[in-house]
């Protein structure tokens, strides 16, 4: 596979995921960053965005809960170049059902190469990085030139 170089955008898209151990960590996340969040566009899976607006009164759009699709919905987000940041907050400790879906979620990311966090650690460092809130080229994989040499 080649690659091309594009833009993420100075107002980021921002899919926002957490397990239900680590929904409280993403809510307090929120909060802590409202003032940032509310500067770009943020997308949840279903039961996450609800409590994410809930509580903060941010505006999240909301897709399906993970375990019926919305986990594979951003992925789906994420290949048509409409997620720039994924901060996925995942219970290392919990065995998921939907395992196999988390996994391609994280493996779509890695492959269109957006930052994930999946922790807050990780989480805080991308949100005050200085690209936060600027444009800045990333390396994507070149699918037209791929279709066209098929």
């Amino acid at each position: 596979m080649e690659f091309i170089s594009k833009a993420l955008p100075a107002t980021k898209r921002v899919a926002l995921v957490a397990h239900d151990n680590r929904k409280g960590t993403m809510i307090d996340w929120c909060l802590r960053h409202r003032a940032l969040l509310e500067k770009h566009n943020l997308l949840a899976t279903g039961t996450t965005g609800g409590k994410i607006e809930e509580a903060t009164g941010l505006r999240v759009e909301r897709l399906l809960s993970g375990p019926l699709g919305g986990d594979q919905q951003l992925g789906a987000r994420i290949s048509e170049g409409e997620v720039d940041l994924l901060v996925f907050f995942w219970d290392p400790f919990e065995p998921m059902p939907h395992d196999p879906d988390v996994k391609a979620l994280l493996r779509i990311a890695a492959a269109w190469n957006i930052p994930v966090a999946c922790n807050s650690s990780s989480a805080d460092m991308i949100v005050q990085s200085a690209l936060m809130d600027q444009a800045f080229n990333r390396e994507v994989p070149d699918y037209q030139n791929y279709l066209e040499q098929r």
